[in-house]
């Protein structure tokens, strides 16, 4: 007799235990329901913005001195030598043009902690070899694990310095070119301040 309580029991127990499980599935199920289309939409755009800068952008920030941007090179020391972004520090995510030093975590850190201590209330860009290369997305989503948050140049270098007037107005290719905006050796060089049509425009929606 007792044995068939302790059954009962238990198989009751065990009813009750799967109910409860399962209600809370359900209830896990319901309140992590799918996005929408313009959830997702409007989540793509935050993201899109907040993580990336428009060149123009950036060329009005040359062209006022550059004071209020730290622009960060990822090339090797010897692309980035050779030719960068006027203005532009180095810090290598390559130990050379063809090889590169994404494991090298704990340098990289090291030297964006350096270089954003030496430069403080400046908006942090960084830029590599063309617009669809990772290693700005790389390096960014390391430092973002180490509580260090940049953005990233919304084309690369490539583009920057051979394709001028792929990203610049019709308007503007006679007025800039891209000599004005690049320097050569170690130095990051010193941007020149020049009075120049922009249409970024001002407030929430500039470039």
């Amino acid at each position: 007799m007792n044995k068939i309580k302790t059954f009962v029991i238990t198989v009751t127990v065990s009813a009750l235990v799967g109910s409860l499980a399962t209600f809370g599935m359900m209830n896990l199920f319901v309140g992590s329901k799918e996005k929408t289309s313009n959830e997702l939409i409007k989540e793509f755009y935050a993201v899109e913005t907040a993580a990336h800068v428009s060149p123009h952008g950036l060329r009005g920030k040359l062209d006022k001195g550059g004071t209020t941007v730290l622009l960060i090179d990822l090339r090797s020391a010897q692309e980035y030598e050779r030719e960068h972004i006027i203005g532009a520090i180095n810090i290598p995510a390559y130990s050379d043009p063809n090889t590169p030093a994404y494991e090298d975590v704990d340098r990289i850190v090291r030297q964006f902690k350096e270089a954003i201590a030496a430069n403080p209330n400046k908006e942090v860009v960084t830029y590599c070899y063309s617009l669809p290369c990772m290693t700005g997305r790389k390096i960014g989503k390391m430092l973002s694990e180490h509580d260090i948050y940049v953005r990233t140049l919304g084309i690369g270098w490539n583009e920057w310095r051979y394709f001028w007037t792929l990203w610049n107005h019709e308007h503007e290719w006679e007025v800039t070119k891209p000599e004005d905006y690049v320097w050569k050796g170690k130095e990051p060089g010193v941007p020149v301040q020049r009075e120049l049509p922009s249409p970024c425009g001002e407030g929430e929606f500039s470039c």
